[in-house]
């Protein structure tokens, strides 16, 4: 029996490839010590809790680097080496890194939002749960199964729900962080069913087992499956803010610390999106039909009803500034959209694909910059209203310009290349795969965003009202801005830096 156990022992136990594990793996464990330090660490020096996880989140982001050389996997079937839980390929290192660099610049944001929040903040914890997130966020776009696929998804969600309420003694905080979870669980439970039906009809998890044995699923069960897959898609339709799962955005976004709020509009969006791409055109790719009008739908949708939002926020209502981004949040999710549902009626699904990653990266690091500036206002005017950025220009002028520059790149205009570049590839995503109607859903869309974008871009340049407010700028928030505005400049002077990525290596 011995001589038998050991051959059996020996398929069953399989070696890992930590390298290929390590970015994600390094955020947890730097979350982990966090936690454990803050019990030792003095009051006086709970800032070196921030300096480590900006540390931490900067060198999981270095751990891309030693795998550009190949596509690794690991946890794979014994009995299929092919069939792998964790692949990391260039789809899985662009969203890491979209997700790693969207994280540290939100911990660069929180370094000063800790310190200036007068201890309502738990320093240890939120670090903890900011890495915690992270962690999971990074895992998701390496996952190819659908159990790993959900475990991420809620690593990443659940430490989400806290650091938006955790403000003590703060109702709206709170509120915030109720409606976020309450509305997240419905859609994860909705999701979970689908893939329960998923896994009824295929007997696998893993998504290309998925792909091959969905197409041969006996004609009793093809209804099951359709719900399945219509089920599966709710609970990551949820992340990416899409109509109607949108409701949550403004409060949340409202009410959450300002870089939670920057975190969520990046990499919630980014996890939602990577989500919604590895369940239908890697594992659903024989049900285009039924998720590729969904996703048109919800598409055009989605930035209709998120411009018509923004268009409707009124210059002095609290937070109006921030509740205008999460609006633009929800049209931009549809503009994300649109080469999901190209995908599946392109000849190149791999293109349509493309174009979203492209997309997501120039809308990640525009946007975090205007969440930079945001922050930036906020530290002087708390209830961060439009009418606080009038005449900006007159007392930080380099804040005031590159707000105008990122909101140019998320309307797509001069000087902002990068923005009309990435709207022009998805827009050409949509004309290739013959819906032709959702590009002009797009373009109309497109022009009503100006009319917000511009006319906050022109409120800043306007002579202020009363005493100018001069804004000082901490060592975290200039890195920061430094950071997203050398990456928006440079990718407007190098647009193709982004658009290579519609060869994403994930087909």
């Amino acid at each position: 029996m011995s001589s038998l156990a050991q051959p059996l022992a020996a398929s069953v136990v399989q070696s890992v490839d930590w390298l290929a594990i390590a970015p994600p793996t390094l955020a947890a464990v730097v979350g982990l010590a966090v936690l454990v330090a803050d019990l030792f660490v003095p009051d006086a020096r709970k800032a070196v809790l921030g300096w480590a996880s900006v540390t931490g989140l900067a060198a999981s982001t270095a751990l891309l680097l030693p795998l550009l050389d190949g596509d690794r996997s690991t946890f794979c079937l014994t009995g299929d080496p092919g069939v792998c839980s964790y692949t990391a390929d260039r789809f899985t290192l662009t969203i890491q890194f979209l997700v790693l660099g969207g994280a540290l610049l939100a911990a660069l944001l929180s370094v000063t939002t800790l310190k200036d929040d007068a201890k309502r903040l738990p320093e240890g914890e939120f670090w903890f749960l900011l890495l915690s997130s992270a962690a999971g966020a990074a895992l998701l776009p390496a996952s190819r199964d659908l159990a790993t696929l959900v475990v991420a998804l809620e690593v990443a969600s659940l430490p989400a729900f806290a650091l938006v309420g955790l403000r003590h003694g703060d109702r709206r905080s709170s509120e915030a962080a109720l409606k976020f979870f309450l509305s997240s669980v419905t859609a994860t439970a909705v999701s979970l069913m689908g893939i329960s039906f998923v896994y009824a009809t295929t007997g696998t998890l893993h998504l290309t087992e998925i792909a091959q044995r969905i197409q041969d699923v006996d004609g009793q069960l093809h209804t099951l499956a359709q719900t399945g897959v219509v089920l599966t898609l709710v609970g990551f339709a949820f992340k990416t803010a899409a109509v109607p799962f949108h409701f949550w955005v403004p409060d949340t976004y409202a009410g959450a610390p300002l870089p939670i709020a920057a975190y969520l509009s990046v990499v919630g969006k980014a996890v939602g999106f990577t989500g919604l791409i590895l369940v239908t055109v890697v594992a659903l790719p024989s049900y285009a039909d039924v998720w590729g009008p969904a996703m048109a739908a919800l598409a055009a949708l989605t930035m209709t009803v998120g411009n018509a939002g923004a268009l409707r926020q009124q210059a002095t209502r609290a937070y109006s500034a921030v509740r205008l981004l999460a609006w633009s949040s929800v049209g931009q999710a549809g503009y994300l959209l649109v080469p999901v549902a190209a995908a599946a009626y392109s000849d190149d699904a791999e293109r349509s694909i493309g174009s979203t990653v492209a997309y997501a990266l120039m809308y990640a690091a525009v946007n975090l910059g205007a969440f930079t500036v945001a922050a930036l206002v906020g530290r002087t005017r708390t209830l961060n209203r439009l009418t606080d950025y009038r005449g900006l220009y007159a007392t930080n002028p380099v804040a005031a310009l590159l707000l105008a520059f990122f909101l140019l790149c998320l309307a797509g205009l001069p000087p902002g290349i990068i923005g009309l570049f990435a709207k022009v590839a998805v827009f050409s995503a949509a004309v290739d795969a013959g819906l032709g109607w959702l590009a002009v859903v797009m373009a109309v869309n497109v022009v009503v965003a100006l009319f917000y974008y511009l006319q906050w871009t022109a409120l800043l340049f306007r002579a202020p009202e009363g005493e100018a407010v001069r804004h000082h700028v901490p060592a975290p928030l200039t890195a920061a801005l430094a950071v997203t505005a050398v990456l928006g400049v440079a990718l407007s002077g190098a647009p193709q830096l982004v658009l290579r990525f519609a060869d994403t290596g994930l087909f």
